[in-house]
């Protein structure tokens, strides 16, 4: 276009002068004598050639590129510098007690009596719920009843053994009795039948009774033995019953006592979440008592990370003009809405003032620092994944595109791996109203 505008002006001028050599010409009193290298002729193969140079200039030099005028007031210029790049990521992180108790409900029931309200402070042992179950006492008032029958049965039957051994112990008496009799008679005969004074007969017999009452009492003993083993096993479970009965009635004992809900540990009692009158089953959360003797920040991380943090790893929290050192003890690998959790703990003391729930930014140490040149982060990241830039020229008055590698970032940083040098003036601010023009001037 400028091309063009040279041109014209060129022919014009290049006319007016004939136009005037002309006119000059015609009020002359004498006749010239026509020239072949007339002034005419000589200014227009001139003014020829000066446009066919210009052209050919224009041709050959001028900047083709496509060029997009911008107010300058209105980008993010940053300069390129050489310094210390640090690996770390900033992120939020919120206050948490070291240790939080949940309080679960060991048996269900409805709630009948509150003692205490969220946010109270609280004593190991202190009462904050009281729940009744009808069903539990009715099973407890059986078992109870189911104690006293066993109980009795156990007596009865031991009064039962004794009686057996006392009538046993008669028989066997009176047996002893006996035989003794039978053997004064038997021996007297003895000697009687071998002084032939009376017949064999009648000795035959006396030695039959003493050995048949001899024989009746070790039966009569064997049975004995007998009955006093199975007197012994009957005992023996009737005792096992009535022991794991009294167990049983025991623990359930122990789950009506659990019907008063009470705090495991000393601490805040942060939330109770249940009202008298309402039903609650075995297991479920009622609340959670927190430990105030120490504190932990839990941060949420964005998932490009998740391969990157692991327990050990360094990181600060300032709080009230101080930084303090905390170290990461725990990482939660599950990512929700592109997010993973990750405890952290001070490596010495606590911060005197912070409060459960309270918000603050972390600064996490991702590896160690070293020299590098950097570029401050802006919007234009995001229209050209970092792969070139506008960087300005001496003159300050375009920026031209350019080529560029980064690797790393911080919060605050690109590490430039090639294409840019430390003073270069990059345009960082976003490039979407800038379209693929390769100059932008100002």
């Amino acid at each position: 276009m400028k091309s063009a505008v040279v041109a014209y002006f060129v022919l014009w001028h290049v006319d007016w002068i004939s136009t005037g050599s002309n006119f000059s010409l015609k009020h002359m009193d004498r006749k010239l004598e026509k020239k072949f290298w007339s002034k005419k002729r000589i200014m227009m193969i001139g003014g020829g050639a000066a446009i066919a140079l210009l052209l050919l200039y224009t041709l050959i030099f001028a900047d083709h590129r496509a060029t997009l005028n911008v107010e300058k007031d209105k980008i993010t210029i940053a300069t390129v510098k050489k310094g210390t790049f640090d690996v770390y990521i900033a992120v939020t992180a919120v206050v948490m007690p070291l240790k939080t108790i949940r309080l679960d409900a060991i048996e269900g029931g409805y709630v009948s009596r509150k003692y205490l309200e969220g946010g109270s402070m609280v004593k190991a042992g202190d009462s904050i719920l009281k729940l009744d179950n009808q069903h539990m006492m009715m099973d407890f008032v059986n078992h109870e009843t189911e104690i006293y029958r066993l109980r009795n049965e156990l007596q009865n039957t031991r009064l039962q053994i004794r009686q057996q051994e006392f009538t046993m112990q008669q028989a066997i008496s009176e047996l002893d009795m006996k035989i003794n009799t039978a053997k004064d008679l038997y021996d007297r005969n003895k000697q009687l039948v071998e002084e032939k004074i009376i017949a064999r007969q009648e000795f035959n017999k006396n030695k039959y009774e003493l050995e048949g009452l001899l024989r009746q009492k070790e039966i009569q003993q064997e049975s004995q033995k007998y009955q006093l083993e199975n007197a012994r096993t009957q005992i023996s479970q009737l005792e096992g019953t009535l022991a794991r009965t009294q167990q049983n009635l025991e623990l359930m004992r122990q789950n009506l006592n659990s019907l008063i809900v009470r705090a495991p540990v000393s601490g805040q009692l942060s939330s109770i979440d249940v009202e008298v009158g309402s039903s609650i089953t075995a297991g479920q959360n009622i609340g959670q008592i927190d430990d105030l003797n120490g504190f932990k920040l839990r941060a949420d991380i964005d998932e490009h990370y998740v391969s990157q943090v692991f327990p050990g790893l360094k990181a600060t929290f300032e709080f009230d003009g101080k930084t303090y050192d905390m170290v990461v003890t725990k990482v939660y690998p599950e990512v929700k809405s592109g997010r993973f959790q990750a405890d952290m703990n001070f490596e010495k003391e606590t911060p005197q003032g912070i409060r459960r729930g309270q918000s603050s930014p972390i600064r996490l140490v991702l590896g160690k620092s070293a020299e590098a040149i950097l570029l401050p982060l802006g919007g234009f990241f995001s229209d050209t994944g970092g792969n070139w830039v506008y960087v300005l020229d001496k003159s300050g008055n375009k920026a031209v595109k350019r080529n560029i590698s980064l690797g790393r970032k911080n919060p605050l940083y690109f590490e430039v791996l090639d294409g840019l040098q430390p003073g270069d003036q990059v345009i960082v601010s976003s490039y979407e109203n800038f379209g693929n023009k390769d100059v932008l001037s100002f």
